[in-house]
């Protein structure tokens, strides 16, 4: 009977480690092939005028622009292309700051909207004072904080 309930003990516990790691791998596989910046579009519905840029010039962000920090004043013509924040040197904005991780954040563009994310860095990302944990809109003047180092978008 006691070999019975020790058979029973190890089954049952190597089919939750089973359970586990089937759950582990799908949360990662969902992480790993999940859109980021996608932007998702109904099928047969128009794209409405607000999705697209606005012609004026007046509030459409062109610039990155360094307000402080060991960068202060250095200026970065935005264009379709995603903007890598970090130490490393292939990042866009290249920081040397203590506080910064090598890749520390990404500015990317969603349409006439630029979104910050963190990349996991140790030290975090801020966006006015609020802590970014996921995608969020950056508004035109708006601080970000990386480190040290304060950016904000510009027209």
């Amino acid at each position: 009977m006691q070999g019975l309930v020790l058979q029973l003990t190890r089954v049952g516990f190597l089919l939750l480690l089973w359970l586990f790691i089937w759950s582990v791998l799908r949360i990662l596989r969902t992480d790993i092939y999940a859109p980021t910046g996608a932007v998702m579009v109904r099928r047969g519905l128009p794209l409405r005028g607000s999705l697209l840029p606005k012609r004026g010039g007046r509030n459409v962000v062109r610039q990155l622009v360094v307000t402080e920090g060991a960068l202060k004043g250095t200026r970065i013509t935005l264009g379709s292309q995603p903007v890598l924040i970090g130490r490393a040197d292939d990042s866009t904005l290249v920081l040397t700051d203590d506080y910064a991780s090598t890749r520390h954040a990404r500015l990317s563009p969603r349409g006439p909207e630029w979104y910050v994310e963190d990349l996991g860095s140790t030290n975090g990302t801020y966006l006015d004072r609020a802590k970014v944990t996921t995608a969020v809109r950056v508004p035109m003047g708006t601080p970000v904080r990386i480190g040290k180092t304060v950016i904000e978008l510009r027209p």
